[in-house]
């Protein structure tokens, strides 16, 4: 599938009762449906994920038709004005009745290819700044003038038939790797500024620097700050990687298991929350209750920085993350790195691991060429923690004596976990 860029081919966004897309109420033959022409917002064609931004449209047409396709009424509207505080602006009230503007909402993004037909795009998160579309349709669906409505019975349908995964909040989330970390690491050096470092790739990342990816749509930066209690994991074979307890605001710790021999791109990984144990039972927990070799290694600090990048064509979100590890007991030794992870993929259509990982190797492409340019690193590794540890301790034998954990801190979650699942 090829990326065709945008043109001036039409564009919509639809506008319609909320009850069309969660079936709450029953259809009615007289009820509206508003056509808001506007620019084309893909940042690619075909994308996967649309963001429409209101106050970005500028003046817009907005036709209200009846399913039939009878022309009720058009008025001129600007973007910014159509759904103030998330309810029908003035301006909609008017052109569809104050009754069926109360339940109007975006429907979708509807999309026009050049061979004809539309390609659909359906509404996942409404806001008054903005709304998010994931697209729903493989090929387009609706031959003919946008105003016959064709595609409309093809749109419903297919909304319908992924209505828990579109109905539910953040449930089009999936993960093509559930249960492996798939990383490219870079070892900054020098090391730079890493606040300074995130925001200006932020940046470029908003200026559409890198081909076809946005920052994820309202989740494009994180600042994670913790302790990390790390246990060299030496046997038995099947079980060689490593244990890290990271301590929680409110109480216990987490603890992340890495599986790896030898330092990899893709690592099994697990993490277990809710650990209710105290420091000096981490080793005794290690060996008595898991069974597991272990040596301990220093323990360290680490600040993180995290730029979530949302590929706009295949909704596959990737992270980039600046980050800072300092031992406790020697602020002096430092790992600074750049990480480029896979992290989650939003879309309701299937994706093979394959492209995931085709398109991780372009953005690492990007990335590379990025930092290079600015002097911080010259190639990608696969340098884990692990490692760093272990040379740190090998220059200097005096660091392997952990010492007594601090407080509790606060530690990076897996995100968009579902509390049902």
């Amino acid at each position: 599938m090829h990326d065709e860029q945008p043109s001036d081919r039409g564009a919509w966004v639809v506008l319609g009762g909320v009850h069309l897309l969660n079936r709450s109420a029953p259809r009615r033959p007289d009820e509206p449906i508003v056509l808001v022409r506007v620019p084309p917002q893909e940042v690619c064609r075909p994308a996967t994920t649309v963001v429409v931004r209101w106050n970005a449209l500028g003046p817009c047409l907005a036709e209200a038709l009846h399913p039939g396709g009878t022309r009720l009424g058009a008025a001129r509207i600007h973007g910014g004005a159509l759904f103030p505080d998330a309810l029908a602006g003035p301006a909609l009230r008017g052109l569809v009745g104050t009754e069926a503007a109360s339940s109007l909402v975006p429907l979708c993004y509807l999309a026009e290819h050049p061979s004809g037909g539309y390609h659909v795009y359906a509404q996942i998160r409404f806001h008054p700044e903005d709304a998010c579309f994931v697209r729903t349709t493989r090929e387009p669906v609706g031959h003919g003038p946008v105003e016959e409505l064709r595609w409309l019975e093809p749109m419903l349908t297919a909304h319908a038939e992924s209505s828990t995964a579109l109905n539910n909040h953040l449930r089009y989330f999936r993960n093509h790797f559930s249960g492996t970390e798939l990383e490219f690491k870079y070892t900054l050096d020098p090391a730079p500024n890493i606040w300074a470092a995130s925001m200006e790739l932020l940046k470029a990342l908003r200026d559409g620097k890198l081909e076809g990816c946005r920052p994820e749509y309202r989740e494009e930066f994180q600042i994670h700050h913790t302790e990390n209690h790390l246990f060299d994991v030496t046997g038995p074979e099947p079980e060689i990687g490593y244990a890290s307890f990271i301590p929680t605001v409110t109480a216990g710790h987490v603890l992340k298991r890495k599986w790896f021999a030898q330092d990899a791109f893709a690592r099994r990984e697990e993490l277990t929350p809710g650990l209710d144990i105290t420091p000096d039972r981490f080793e005794a927990f290690l060996r008595e209750d898991l069974g597991l070799q272990v040596r301990a290694m220093p323990p360290f600090q680490r600040v993180r920085y995290d730029i979530q990048c949302e590929s706009m064509r295949t909704g596959h979100v990737y992270g980039i993350f600046f980050d800072r590890c300092s031992l406790l007991a020697a602020p002096e030794v430092v790992l600074s790195q750049c990480e480029l992870e896979y992290l989650r993929s939003r879309s309701i259509l299937d994706h093979n691991q394959d492209e995931v990982l085709i398109e991780m190797k372009r953005i690492n492409i990007w990335l590379c060429e990025y930092l290079v340019s600015h002097g911080w690193a010259a190639e990608h590794t696969f340098y884990s923690k692990r490692s760093f540890l272990r040379d740190a301790i090998a220059l200097r034998p005096d660091l392997a004596t952990p010492l007594p954990t601090r407080q509790p801190q606060a530690i990076p979650r897996k995100r968009y976990r579902n509390p049902h699942e």
